[in-house]
């Protein structure tokens, strides 16, 4: 007798409640509520399915997209061939080999000009020039290369040159310190790196600290002005272009990876200790992106603009997708100010970005409209709420709002834009609402992290409820985990509550050389542990509500979640960035809120209040009252607990950023410095609340 596998069994579990409807030809999907549950029930808006987490385990609390049920995608569906990143590009070269690819408008000069581009075949020539070019130089098939600059069409070329040869790419912030840069190319033991001559002076100030590189590549650096090493140090310099050169002149055979083999380690920012290095293989980076491309196609007709880091996953993925789909790829001229100036030329259809900068555009906007008069701030709000209603509605609208209004807003990004894609950290259902309407186009957000090779779940197209994340990506599956220090659990009513954990083919190996960060992280079952708090809307829907690492307790025992507490203060149009305080010492919060100059002195005016400069400004009693009065009421809004308030407020000119230590690459709040940097401020605080409140603070 032949036994089943517990894959099997658990396999036809599955199917035995799923099956279609006899008077649907559609296959409607049909799914029981429990495991007991005698009669199915139509999920007619499901855009995830609930499975048996075990086949002989009662509990159904395991979601999976509705697109691919019984199986997570693991390949690309309409070429399963393509299992490595050398295969996805191979792909691409021959299917689209004229198609324009990359782009930039930064002239060898330095100074700008209209985008001037490469092929799909040229990059392909290139690349492997580049692959021969390591080779010439001894770096061999399993080395570690580094990439050490911003996003410029020979980054890209190089990760292909190691896709194609086996190296590991391992990406480095260009805003990352000394120290940082040092561990990493240490902890990697990085052969070969590839810089501009910025971050090349970093490199030389540390050059006798990281022994193993062997190599250093200089891309826009010509070779009579690179320096000149010592000939005992074992390191040589030369430009990107002599790389070129040399690789040109010594052809070498491709050396192909399998798709178990590691591609890239990415290092983690961080918010507290060291970087920690994100093994992901080839295999890992092709799961998540043919699960993403089930819901979201990326055409060769498209043009994508690049902005965001390619030292970043979400970027990372991105091009991955670019590639598979035969876009054409510009770049920004590396000024984030003089993006706006990039979109105008460059007309793209695609944008992926980050609450931050689509903030910023909502903010510009909506200021433009209020200064512009009431008979057109009125048109726009008449316009704005009946394209609103329409798509709410899941309707057309009316064109005629669009030549009256909205095309003017639309050529702000070049007016060809068909799609957006938001992640990294939450965005505003407002903003979101507010970018479908005025740039009639489709507005996703999606939700991931490194360790998961990039998406975890994402907004499914014709869903036009804001303020969640979608259903899991097709690559892998979700559960929630109790945190019952938290209250959360998975069978809280009328939604489940509790820690994101995911699991599938897209789940990174491990932390480089860190095995017990990883068993921190990664359970034994092949669970991911995210320490995000999720709940699940009706039709499986993902929204994100807490975060279970940054949580502190406050002395009368009460458990905090500060990043939820801060996006809701920074609804606050006074704030630009908040940071929440509290520990075991006291029982109440305090808060840091640097301030949005242009509101401030705005208000300042209206009030009558005079000041010499920002600095001031923020230390008066009355701004300080106004501002923690505003946060309250919006504390009120989104039904705060009393204890989360913050009973004080301290507020500085200065904003949080990357050069003052407050925020990593990827503008996340890091909560030891912030809190050492503003510690005489919080004492402050405290102690004020001490003096006016006759229960004292500190238990």
């Amino acid at each position: 007798m032949k036994f089943a596998s517990p894959a099997q069994r658990r396999l036809e579990t599955i199917r035995s409640h799923l099956y279609t409807s006899p008077a649907d030809d559609q296959s409607s999907l049909f799914l029981n509520a429990t495991a007991s549950s005698a009669s199915p029930f139509l999920n007619k808006d499901g855009y995830s399915v609930v499975l048996p987490e075990k086949p002989d385990n009662g509990k159904w609390n395991v979601y999976r997209s509705a697109k691919s049920p019984t199986k997570l995608v693991s390949r690309f569906q309409d070429h399963p061939e393509i299992g490595t990143l050398h295969d996805n590009f191979v792909y691409a070269v021959e299917t689209y080999p004229e198609n324009k690819y990359l782009g930039t408008r930064v002239r060898s000069d330095g100074t700008i000009g209209e985008y001037s581009w490469m092929t799909y075949a040229e990059t392909a020539s290139e690349r492997q020039a580049i692959g021969s070019g390591l080779l010439f130089h001894g770096i061999n098939q399993g080395a570690c290369v580094g990439l050490y600059f911003i996003n410029r069409p020979e980054w890209l070329v190089v990760d292909h040159a190691c896709a194609a040869y086996s190296f590991i790419s391992v990406p480095l912030y260009d805003t990352l310190g000394p120290d940082a840069v040092k561990f990493v190319v240490n902890h990697a033991t990085l052969q070969a790196i590839f810089c501009v001559p910025q971050t090349l002076n970093i490199l030389l100030s540390f050059l006798a600290e990281i022994p193993s590189i062997r190599l250093i590549v200089v891309v826009g650096g010509a070779d009579e002005h690179l320096p000149s090493l010592p000939q005992g140090s074992g390191v040589n310099i030369v430009s990107y272009q002599k790389l070129l050169s040399q690789g040109r002149s010594t052809l070498h055979p491709f050396s192909p990876p399998k798709p178990e083999d590691i591609a890239t380690i990415c290092y983690t920012s961080g918010t507290t200790g060291t970087p920690k290095g994100v093994v992901l293989t080839h295999g890992n980076l092709i799961a998540n992106v043919a699960g993403s491309s089930v819901e979201a196609e990326f055409l060769p007709s498209d043009t994508y603009i690049s902005y965001l880091p390619l030292a970043h996953i979400y970027e990372r993925a991105n091009q991955i997708m670019a590639v598979y789909g035969g876009v054409t790829v510009g770049f920004y001229q590396g000024d984030v100010l003089k993006l706006m100036d990039d979109f105008a030329v460059l007309r793209p259809t695609i944008f992926c970005s980050v609450p931050r900068l689509y903030n910023r555009i909502y903010d510009g906007i909506t200021s433009a409209v209020k200064s512009s008069g009431v008979i057109k701030q009125r048109l726009f709000q008449v316009a704005y709420n009946s394209k609103k209603q329409a798509i709410i509605n899941g309707r057309n609208p009316s064109a005629f709002w669009d030549k009256l209004v909205f095309n003017k807003i639309k050529e702000k990004l070049g007016g060809r834009v068909r799609f957006m894609g938001s992640g990294a950290s939450p965005l505003s259902p407002d903003v979101m609402d507010f970018l479908r309407v005025c740039f009639g186009c489709s507005v996703r957000e999606g939700y991931g992290m490194t360790e998961t090779s990039c998406v975890i779940s994402a907004m499914d197209d014709g869903d036009n409820l804001s303020g969640h994340v979608g259903s899991p990506n097709p690559a892998c599956e979700v559960k929630l985990v109790d945190v019952p220090e938290m209250n959360y659990t998975s069978d809280d009513q009328p939604y489940p509550r509790g820690e994101i954990c995911v699991r599938g083919p897209i789940i990174f190996k491990g932390y480089y050389k860190d095995e017990e960060q990883t068993r921190e992280i990664l359970d034994g079952d092949g669970w991911l542990h995210t320490g995000d708090i999720g709940l699940w809307l009706p039709g499986g829907r993902l929204k994100i509500i807490d975060r279970k690492k940054n949580i502190f307790k406050l002395a009368q025992g009460e458990y905090i979640a500060p990043e939820k507490i801060e996006n809701v203060y920074t609804k606050c149009r006074f704030v630009s960035q908040c940071f929440i305080h509290g520990d075991s010492f006291n029982s109440s919060l305090v808060a840091i809120v640097s301030v949005d100059p242009d509101v401030m002195k705005d208000w300042a005016a209206s009030e009558g209040i005079k000041y010499e400069h920002l600095g001031q400004l923020c230390n008066d009693p009355r701004v300080r009252k106004a501002v923690l009065a505003e946060m309250d009421d919006l504390g009120k809004e989104a039904q705060l607990r009393g204890f989360e308030f913050a009973k004080a407020v301290t507020l500085v000119p200065e904003p949080f950023t990357l050069e003052n230590g407050l925020l990593t690459p990827t503008f996340k709040i890091k909560r030891p410095q912030a809190k050492a940097y503003f510690a005489e401020a919080i004492a402050k605080m405290y102690a004020e609340i001490a003096a006016s409140n006759p229960m004292p603070s500190k238990l």
